[in-house]
């Protein structure tokens, strides 16, 4: 971590260690853009259309925008005076445009649902892009985000990934998580808390004005314990005290909000029946660290092997998310066997974190390639080198995940 502080300007390792509040200040944001090169390149997008820049609070979407679209006009809805402003008149928008302007970026916009409508105007009437921002889907869909036709597209800003942190220290990772401020804070822990009670405790509560808070508590520490697990809605309600039905409830309000995701069953074999039942897992390492009091995480322990299948999961999904593509990230399991990814019809992935893969970690991927249906099969470890053992090749993941990116 040392080399990575070098790398930063002199006056940013002084504001890192002196422990300054990063929130809302410009060096924290010029900091960033030297620590951090993000993959999402926004003017691409822009060229082709207008686009929803949709991610979890604090993955750095407005540093992102500062950094890369500096001197666009935008409306920020999480200060209180463009609130105000815009939810009383929306309009103002298009009388405030000039003869210049052919972008604007309206942030956090599921705070005034009612916007849509001037930004269907301003698309289809004023020729103009807009780049919206939001951290939670479930009001944009109530407002009527469908409203825009065709006339944007979706986009996804994920945790920093690893081609994004300069000298990557994948122990730090896993415990810290991947939002950029909390990746970068040595008192992550507390800056973890602080994210869960003011975001995903009174934030979505209040977003979804849930009535038995102390029902969605217990519910959010039993999600942390079955991260990556197999979705078993009576399971967890006997857990919790919840009938099953407001547990998919939640399933669904943590999907809205974008702090979850699902991995459906891969069910196309043949000769052995799969599981039909998807799993579920947080958008970050570090929030499911917090909700499971799970402690430091020490390489080689049984954590770090949890740990370490969630960082890679998430590096596919937003592989998937960034580049585009419609093929979705499954898992599969049957009978005595299972497989921890399967992209389409392109690779069966195997994730583990011992550094010395054997012929037991490779009945999944033998009992999947018998049905025929993958083209490509990999173990991604900790092991030093790489190597094939009977056409599967086992991969160091720093390799895999230049690899992948490399595609």
């Amino acid at each position: 971590m040392d080399r990575f502080w070098k790398n930063l300007p002199i006056f940013a390792v002084a504001l890192h260690k002196a422990n300054i509040d990063y929130n809302d200040n410009k060096y924290y944001n010029y900091c960033m853009e030297k620590a951090f090169r993000r993959h999402l390149d926004l003017s691409a997008l822009l060229k082709q259309k207008s686009h929803f820049l949709l991610g979890p609070r604090s993955v750095g979407k407005t540093t992102l925008i500062e950094q890369q679209l500096p001197r666009i006009k935008r409306y920020d809805l999480l200060d209180g005076d463009t609130f105000e402003k815009l939810i009383r008149r929306p309009k103002i928008i298009e009388e405030e445009l000039s003869s210049d302007d052919n972008l604007i970026v309206i942030d956090e916009i599921q705070k005034i649902p009612k916007l849509l409508d001037t930004v269907q105007r301003l698309i289809q009437k004023n020729k103009i892009s807009v780049l919206m921002t939001g951290s939670s889907a479930r009001k944009l869909k109530r407002g009527g985000a469908n409203l825009l036709g065709g006339r944007s597209w979706e986009a996804h800003l994920f945790p920093l990934i690893h081609a994004e942190i300069p000298d990557f220290d994948l122990v730090r990772y896993l415990n810290h998580g991947g939002i950029p401020y909390i990746y970068l804070s040595e008192n992550h822990e507390r800056e973890l808390s602080a994210y869960m009670n003011l975001y995903l405790k009174e934030e979505i509560i209040a977003e979804a004005q849930l009535r038995k808070v102390d029902q969605f508590i217990r519910f959010l520490d039993v999600i942390g314990l079955q991260n990556g697990e197999e979705l078993h809605y009576q399971g967890i309600a006997n857990d919790t005290g919840t009938p099953a039905v407001t547990i998919q409830t939640y399933i669904e309000l943590l999907r809205d909000t974008l702090i979850g995701y699902e991995v459906k069953a891969f069910t196309k074999t043949k000769t052995r029946k799969a599981i039909a039942r998807s799993k579920f897992y947080l958008f970050d390492i570090g929030v499911v660290n917090k909700l499971a009091k799970r402690g430091e995480i020490r390489l080689g322990s049984e954590l770090f092997g949890k740990a370490f299948e969630h960082f890679i999961m998430n590096e596919l999904r937003a592989w998937l998310g960034y580049r585009g593509m419609d093929e979705e990230l499954r898992y599969w399991r049957s009978t005595g066997f299972e497989v921890d990814a399967v992209i389409s019809d392109q690779m069966a992935i195997e994730i583990k974190a011992t550094a010395n893969v054997s012929d037991r970690h490779l009945k999944g991927l033998k009992a999947l390639r018998e049905e025929g249906m993958v083209k490509e099969y990999l173990v991604v470890s900790n092991d030093a080198t790489e190597r094939t053992v009977d056409g599967i090749r086992i991969m160091p993941y720093e390799k895999f995940l230049r690899m992948l990116w490399a595609k």
